[in-house]
């Protein structure tokens, strides 16, 4: 890991980092060595364990193409159907987001979506399950780019509401 000056950051960072200020956030976004797309990745990078990785997974509401952010522990699977009472008011429907959509809603590519910090509006939720731990990692607007916060932070920092999103744990 390594500090890089505000002005040397890639955009996405330094947005996240803006916003983190602003919303009175203590600590700020570091850059990880390698890349880390994938909570696995983010997870061995930093010797935590994988559910202490706030993933996020970016749906698309068919209804209104607006953006649903699900920030979810890493070690967990989003439960769509869960997700989609909780978000699509009639009976509506999510379906996948891909890169381009993800991109043009939250300013942010695939691998490195922060949960606060997008170029628009987004609808978010928390997984209840990040509340097991004490600290929890986050992406910040770019691949190699992490923040550390308390689960509960996110709620303070989104807006959101923490709710259960996830699939049952598989039992080993």
């Amino acid at each position: 890991m390594s500090d890089i000056a505000q002005d040397k950051l890639p955009p996405g960072v330094q947005r996240v980092t803006e916003a983190l200020l602003a919303l009175g956030h203590p600590r700020q976004p570091v850059m990880l060595d390698d890349a880390a797309r994938t909570a696995q990745q983010a997870a061995d990078a930093l010797g935590v364990a994988l559910g202490q990785i706030a993933k996020s997974i970016v749906f698309r509401r068919k209804s209104d193409d607006a953006a649903v952010l699900v920030v979810t522990s890493g070690d967990r699977r989003v439960d769509e159907k869960k997700v989609e009472a909780l978000v699509c008011a009639g009976g509506g429907k999510l379906g996948r987001a891909d890169a381009e959509f993800v991109k043009a809603k939250t300013g942010f590519s695939i691998g490195g979506v922060s949960p606060v910090g997008h170029a628009g509006p987004v609808v978010t939720l928390i997984d209840r399950d990040l509340l097991r731990f004490a600290e929890v990692w986050a992406a910040a607007g770019h691949p190699h780019g992490v923040f550390p916060l308390q689960p509960r932070d996110l709620e303070r920092l989104t807006g959101a509401p923490v709710a259960d999103v996830v699939q049952a744990p598989v039992a080993a």
